[in-house]
């Protein structure tokens, strides 16, 4: 590979030299971990979760280790069919002890995920795998002696259970040293407890409010932990017609929520589509009475939502205009 003539440009500022530096220590971290038979997504996944690494060093660092310094197997395909269930799919691929696998999928929402295939959960926080969306496998020993035959085999089994062709698994992959066990939970040590000193206060002036004990927590930011994406759910259409006053009801109970939960984000799908503007669904003029619209929720710390699918119902409704009797410009308190 030839040398990219800007390819250091990012080095030039502090913040640039920093992320890269992190990066890399980052990925210095996680060889010894892996080397331990730990599987890389197990891995990754936990220090999303402890806020340690971000959505967007995944790529990077699965291309670096499971290709480029472990020569792992792997093949792309895009998906037959939308799969929603996979515990026929984890239990086939659970007792595959001959290879350490490792899936990556763009979801349309929540982005690059990474997924042990061996590790029930992390189908948990998939949710779906929808048609047409690629996902990619990896098959592979680190480097413990796993044939490529056997690593090949693997990849191209894999696939075809996602196509949803299932079978038994052939023989040459069920023997081997890569059993799968639990990732272990890092706990924090209990910090020891602190006498406090009596110490005399000095009496608050009556009327005088704390505060500091009062005032609001600004919301941390986030450093692109993990996230997770809601179930969908149903909003059933009782007006009429899903007309304009509909669409703005639905906007400002939207925008409510995400003003007592901003690092939270909530999709709207119709008739599996997802509906990027809302003004959409009146502009179209066939979501009419007895129509179902779904949304979903993602983030980390998902909350609210079944008092959020009660507002979006009655906003669908005719009772929309609860929600419109305020000034153009008023975030309404909802939650």
């Amino acid at each position: 590979m030839g040398t990219l003539p800007y390819a250091y440009e990012h080095f030039f500022t502090r913040e640039g030299f920093n992320s890269s530096l992190g990066h890399f220590q980052a990925v210095a971290n996680i060889i010894p971990e892996i080397q331990q038979k730990n599987n890389l997504a197990d891995q990754l996944n936990q220090m999303l979760g402890e806020n340690t690494l971000n959505q967007n060093q995944l790529g990077p660092i699965v291309y670096a280790l499971l290709v480029d310094k472990y020569a792992y197997a792997c093949d792309s395909c895009n998906l037959k069919d939308t799969v929603e269930a996979f515990d026929e799919i984890h239990e086939a691929v659970a007792g595959w002890n001959a290879v350490d696998l490792v899936m990556t999928y763009i979801h349309p929402e929540l982005g690059y995920l990474i997924v042990n295939p061996k590790n029930r959960s992390h189908w948990d926080s998939v949710g779906t795998l929808r048609k047409n969306e690629i996902v990619t496998i990896y098959a592979g020993g680190m480097d413990r002696g796993v044939d490529q035959q056997t690593a090949d085999k693997a990849v191209e089994t894999f696939i075809k259970y996602l196509n949803g062709s299932p079978g038994k698994p052939p023989a040459l992959l069920t023997k081997g040293s890569f059993k799968y066990s639990p990732p272990k939970e890092i706990k924090e040590p209990k910090k020891p407890a602190v006498r406090k000193k009596k110490t005399s206060t000095a009496r608050k002036p009556t009327g005088q409010k704390d505060t500091a004990a009062t005032a609001p927590t600004p919301a941390r930011e986030s450093g692109g932990g993990k996230k997770r994406m809601t179930p969908f759910y149903s909003v059933p259409v009782s007006n009429e017609l899903f007309h304009n006053g509909n669409v703005e009801a639905w906007k400002r109970i939207i925008q409510s929520y995400q003003a007592k939960h901003p690092g939270l984000e909530v999709y709207i799908f119709y008739e599996g589509e997802r509906i990027h503007d809302i003004a959409a669904l009146f502009k179209w003029g066939k979501v009419k009475h007895g129509s179902t619209i779904v949304f979903a929720v993602a983030g980390e710390d998902i909350k609210d939502v079944a008092k959020l699918q009660r507002y979006l119902r009655q906003g669908a409704s005719p009772r929309f205009e609860d929600f419109l009797r305020f000034p153009v410009n008023t975030v309404l308190n909802l939650f």
